[in-house]
């Protein structure tokens, strides 16, 4: 077990690894450095900012993978439902082509499911140099214990240096599950990703202290460097048909694979049949300046003449004015509509990363130092009581043609 110990001969108590230590950890006392063993997480932050070396983990590098050279390549895990992929798998092909091409690496896809052999094509013109299929009747219904299994035996014996999920609901309870497995490190709900192409390091942004930062993430150590990445946060980029891949059919004898747990049936969620709203191409949101359940319903009004999707952020969630299943932002969804317009926001960071990928933004406010009006193409200092009535009129008696960048 891995310890931090200070040498007081070579301390100087000049108070820098206190400074460095995020979780509070370190303190200078009367009897000189202290460490608070119950805070200290180990990082090696202290170690690497002591000018005196006073600081050594002696049992941390035990930890680091001899064979760390032998991982290569990118892996994108594509998610399916029903034989349908999840466009977030495409997303993150496009985006892991980027990565792949700065590290010299190449990219591939693994596909779990049955019946799915011909999403092969699909995954190869987004960008797959390589599919790794696993396709066989247990595998129909996706399932965390079975899937961690396949995966962790897939990853075990290609060693891939990067692995990245979706967002999903089925990608978070997945990808730790597999991180265990492999003994390696996981970054939840990226919003960033790039590489030190130098020493083959996966660099995982996301939001932390409650989106008052935003924190890159390195996994030095052991491989391979795994990542989940919200929907919508990169584009798909187009398909070429023409493109070709390497098919590698994994022949697992899954039918004597042993889990806890089986799915006997799913039930399908009743739809009144209203756009997703991570489909939806309109999005009218409201926020905290909407005053009351009675104000948001403007927010209502206007989706409705634009034919759109209605969001919200956090405040109107947690007032109960609308579900949960609207918010966007860090604690919600990640959304790229044609066009969004945000009513009563004031556009706080954390709100900001669900939304700043839509292709046109309206913003009303009458704050007209706002933060959302550094993010909207298009800003309307206001009251929105005042200005959404009117362009609901307008809209009603001209029309309107949905505004895209050029």
């Amino acid at each position: 077990m891995a310890k931090l110990i200070i040498d007081r001969e070579l301390c100087t108590e000049c108070g820098e690894c206190v400074d460095q230590c995020i979780y509070g950890a370190l303190s200078l006392e009367d009897d000189g450095l202290t460490v608070d063993v119950e805070k200290c997480m180990l990082c090696g932050a202290c170690e690497e900012s002591c000018p005196n070396e006073a600081i050594t983990i002696p049992d941390k590098k035990a930890v680091v993978q001899a064979d760390r050279d032998s991982y290569h390549g990118i892996w994108i895990y594509a998610e399916q439902w029903e034989g349908e992929i999840n466009e977030v798998a495409f997303e993150l092909l496009n985006e892991g082509k980027r990565l792949a091409e700065k590290l010299g690496e190449d990219i591939s896809a693994v596909l779990i499911g049955s019946g799915v052999k011909d999403k092969v094509a699909q995954l190869s013109g987004y960008g797959a140099g390589r599919v790794y299929l696993v396709d066989h009747q247990i595998c129909k219904v996706p399932e965390e214990e079975l899937y961690a299994k396949i995966l962790s035996d897939l990853a075990e014996t290609y060693k891939p240096k990067i692995i990245l999920f979706g967002a999903t609901a089925l990608g978070r309870t997945l990808a730790p599950r597999l991180a265990a497995r492999l003994g390696t490190g996981l970054t939840a709900d990226c919003t960033v990703l790039d590489v030190d192409a130098e020493k083959g390091l996966l660099l995982q942004t996301r939001p932390a202290f409650g989106g008052n930062v935003m924190a890159t993430i390195l996994c030095p150590d052991v491989c391979p460097q795994m990542a989940t990445v919200r929907p919508k946060v990169f584009s798909k980029g187009d398909s070429d048909a023409g493109r070709t891949c390497e098919l590698i059919t994994h022949d697992a004898a899954l039918d004597r694979v042993k889990t806890k747990t089986r799915i006997k049936r799913v039930l399908p969620k009743d739809s009144d049949g209203e756009v997703r709203l991570e489909d939806a191409e309109v999005v009218v949101a409201g926020g905290a300046g909407c005053g009351s359940k009675e104000g948001f319903a403007l927010v209502h009004q206007l989706a409705e003449a634009l034919g759109g999707t209605v969001a919200a952020t956090r405040p109107p969630v947690e007032e109960g004015w609308v579900d949960h299943g609207v918010q966007v932002g860090q604690t919600g969804k990640v959304i790229a509509p044609k066009l969004y317009i945000a009513l009563g926001i004031a556009g706080a960071v954390q709100h900001a990363i669900g939304m700043q990928s839509a292709d046109m933004i309206i913003a009303v406010n009458k704050d007209p130092d706002a933060a959302i009006f550094q993010l909207a193409d298009i800003g309307i200092v206001g009251d929105m009581f005042e200005v959404v009535p009117q362009l609901i009129k307008q809209i009603k008696e001209k029309g309107l043609v949905v505004p895209t960048k050029q």
